[in-house]
């Protein structure tokens, strides 16, 4: 059994394998959409991204792993670019079972995504969508969404938010 990542190697490859996503001005515009609590959209992604890496280490997976899809996978996940807590008319009012399809379809004008990316995004929200992930990518995405999002719902700052990002989505 070989060494296992630390979070300085794990924050390293997601900067590298998920440059091209970070960096677009689409995720940028994510700091200012809350994802969970006061965790900012951008933020939760790298999260996730972070980890799915690490899952995939501790279960030692990387013979089955495409580590840059995995990464851009997790980045792009909630890439749908708005903030569901904010007044639409209902519009988000299903949220959690569309965002998946929305996330893809942005990712997809943005991004050239193989199949492992595009099914990790769209079926991230196993079991509230009835189609799962046909990849482990995409089971390492959805497992850390869910405990990503569960610990920031639960955490006892989600209720100090800052004030957002001058030049951010309302």
């Amino acid at each position: 059994m070989g060494r296992l990542l630390t979070r300085a190697q794990i924050r390293r490859l997601v900067a590298d394998n998920g440059r091209e996503v970070l960096e677009h001005p689409n995720m940028q515009r994510e700091r200012a959409n809350y994802q969970h609590g006061n965790v900012s959209t951008f933020a939760h992604s790298i999260r996730v991204a972070c980890l799915a890496v690490w899952l995939a280490d501790r279960a030692h997976l990387w013979g089955r792993v495409d580590l840059k899809s995995l990464v851009r996978a997790a980045l792009l996940h909630d890439y749908f670019l708005y903030d569901w807590h904010d007044w639409d008319a209902g519009a988000h009012r299903l949220h959690g079972f569309t965002h998946g399809n929305a996330a893809l379809c942005n990712a997809l004008r943005d991004f050239r995504l193989n199949a492992i990316e595009r099914d990790s995004i769209s079926c991230h929200m196993f079991p509230m969508t009835p189609t799962p992930p046909s990849y482990v990518e995409g089971w390492l995405v959805t497992a850390a969404d869910k405990l990503s999002a569960t610990r920031e719902t639960f955490s006892l700052d989600r209720f100090n938010r800052g004030k957002r990002p001058a030049g951010g989505a309302r």
